[in-house]
């Protein structure tokens, strides 16, 4: 397992943090590269309270691959409830919605909680800030029920004048600020990165530019200050402006 160091910030007693911090993080390269969604989800339920923790054991075997490839043939081959003619999982990946409908399927059975995801981005009379605020709560209130929630993450690239789209992933969210101030632009984050299984931090916050709108106007979402994720890098061409942007959050409250 690779480890991205911490600061002491991280470690504070101010610092709301997963039931089992030290679950081990899932590595998708153990089986696949773009395996990051089923293998962000075993991480939180190892990283998660004891009725989570069974969730994980129920995957039979004792590495990565045997669980994460258990996973995939049991919920990910299934067919996609939101693309027609495909599986959930495939050679891009699982998208949000049906990942959350095959956790759901695969809990089900284990009488665990319905796990739901929300948007990130700016609602109708919503500022930054008041984003910012709402992210805090949706990730405190599934620490807080024993769930370290998944996030969803895109890389933004500003290419001829337009926003464009180049990849996602997938990583899982362990720890966060126990309080957030009015006002406050930003949160540290302290998460588990499914590339190469390892445990990073970095921040949440409202951007300092436009992102996703035009100069001098409003962005309608956050920005994620996570240096270590190296989603789409190469994808980026010389002097381009790009951001990672937080799209949707999983897990409960």
């Amino acid at each position: 397992m690779a480890t991205v160091a911490l600061s002491g910030a991280a470690l504070a007693g101010d610092m709301r943090e997963a039931p089992n911090p030290g679950g081990q993080p899932a590595n998708q390269l153990s089986i696949s590269g773009n395996a990051c969604g089923p293998a962000a989800l075993l991480s939180s339920y190892r990283c998660g309270n004891a009725a989570w923790q069974t969730a994980a054991a129920s995957l039979p075997g004792s590495k990565d691959r045997e669980q994460i490839g258990k996973w995939i043939r049991a919920h990910g081959l299934r067919p996609s409830e939101t693309l027609k003619g495909r599986t959930r999982w495939t050679s891009a990946g699982i998208n949000v919605e049906d990942l959350v409908t095959a956790a759901n399927e695969m809990g089900k059975p284990l009488y665990l909680p319905v796990l739901v995801h929300d948007g990130l981005f700016v609602q109708r009379g919503e500022s930054g800030e008041e984003l910012l605020q709402r992210v805090w709560r949706r990730l405190n209130a599934s620490l807080e029920k024993g769930v370290p929630p998944v996030l969803s993450l895109r890389r933004q690239v500003l290419r001829k004048d337009r926003w464009t789209p180049v990849q996602g992933h997938f990583v899982t969210v362990t720890g966060i600020p126990k309080k957030l101030g009015k006002g406050e632009g930003g949160f540290q984050v302290v998460y588990l990165d499914p590339w190469g299984g390892k445990r990073c931090e970095g921040w949440l916050k409202v951007p300092e530019r436009a992102v996703l709108s035009g100069e001098g106007q409003a962005s309608p979402c956050l920005v994620a200050e996570f240096p270590a994720v190296n989603i789409g890098k190469k994808e980026v061409r010389r002097g381009e402006v790009t951001a990672v942007v937080p799209e949707t959050v999983i897990g409960r409250w």
